[in-house]
């Protein structure tokens, strides 16, 4: 058995990688507008849920849902010229060979500046070598009054 110096496994180490590269991959997807991106990063009947709407099940529902959000903004009162997501204090609960939990907080900035911040919390699962969402929920926790996602 194979150990770093934290006491970590190194199949353990390959693993948190590797949901750290979904979520970064997810993220990218997100702030480019890519969201067949977003999509590739769940499970066949991975769930996305955002704050208090209804569960996306699935790449198909969650590519129809977040288009129907891309229009709403497209024809909002100020135009959503673009989004950056900043993703931090990622913490790794359950890490398996078969399910990973993990939570971390996130930071969203658009042409107005800062506009949301909240929380996700995460179960990922291996799929065909990499590690997919089996379910995301991200919770906003607050809005800045000028928001243009509120």
């Amino acid at each position: 058995m194979i150990m770093n110096d934290m006491g970590m496994q190194i199949w353990e180490l390959a693993i948190r990688e590797s949901v750290r590269q979904t979520l970064a991959d997810y993220t990218a997807g997100t702030d480019r507008n890519r969201i067949t991106d977003v999509a590739a990063c769940f499970t066949p009947d991975g769930i996305l849920k955002i704050s208090r709407g209804e569960p996306m099940v699935g790449p198909d529902a969650i590519v129809a849902a977040l288009r129907m959000q891309v229009d709403r903004f497209a024809t909002a009162a100020v135009p959503l010229t673009h989004v950056r997501h900043h993703v931090s204090s990622v913490k790794f609960g359950v890490v398996t060979r078969d399910r990973v939990e993990v939570s971390s907080y996130f930071l969203a900035v658009t042409n107005i500046g800062v506009d949301h911040w909240g929380r996700y919390r995460d179960v990922l699962v291996p799929v065909d070598g990499r590690w997919l969402f089996a379910s995301r929920e991200a919770v906003a926790d607050g809005f800045s009054p000028e928001s243009l996602m509120r």
